[in-house]
């Protein structure tokens, strides 16, 4: 019930256009991979799901944010059910640290969940869509059976500026766009820059 209170809060002060280019139905296991300009955005992909997807789809989300706090913890445990990892390379990070949350992030969808992640790895300030990290890849070629699906956000880092903690009520729009294809034999570079231009390529759709 938190849960169904908390998405339609969410809508009504948003008051997101949602439009989906795939199937809002289907029950295959996805990696829904979106740009991230404000703490709203994963709250806002998962709001915008129906309902049955909802409850098995995890956000993964920086444990140095969600992970301060009870309320912030409560929320990200018992409401969004969420992958909290690790972001910071003073806390023990580097490549390994970063191995192990990929691998921990495929472990935790099993047979049944689906993840919303940023490729970025960090909020924009400006808007603009800065270069992906090299997660989704991995990601992508531990999970080859899982639907990578771009999801763009417009609007969100008006909503809730990066450094803001009070957000201020605006029309938004969440586009879900086509699969993409896995990994496969890509590169890390060519597959990156094919996931990016996905998620570019919705902006403009009307």
């Amino acid at each position: 019930m938190i849960g169904t209170a908390l998405a339609g809060a969410c809508r009504l002060l948003c008051g997101p256009s949602v439009r989906w280019q795939c199937d809002p139905s289907s029950v295959a296991q996805r990696i829904y991979f979106g740009n991230h300009s404000s703490h709203l955005d994963f709250v806002m992909i998962w709001s915008a799901l129906p309902p049955r997807l909802r409850q098995v789809t995890r956000p993964v989300a920086g444990r140095d944010y969600w992970d301060r706090g009870a309320m912030r913890r409560y929320f990200a445990g018992q409401v969004f059910h969420a992958v909290l990892v690790e972001r910071n390379s003073g806390n023990g990070g580097g490549p390994a640290a970063a191995r192990a949350s990929i691998e921990r992030m495929a472990a935790e969808m099993a047979e049944r969940y689906s993840l919303i992640v940023f490729p970025e790895g960090t909020r924009s300030a400006d808007g603009q869509l800065a270069p992906f990290k090299s997660g989704l890849y991995h990601l992508s070629r531990l999970r080859p059976d899982v639907e990578l699906v771009p999801v763009y956000l417009e609007n969100l880092n008006r909503i809730l500026p990066k450094g803001e903690s009070i957000p201020v009520p605006m029309m938004s729009r969440v586009i879900f766009g086509a699969p993409l294809p896995p990994a496969g034999d890509d590169d890390k570079r060519t597959f990156l820059t094919r996931a990016q231009a996905a998620l570019l390529q919705l902006k403009d759709a009307r």
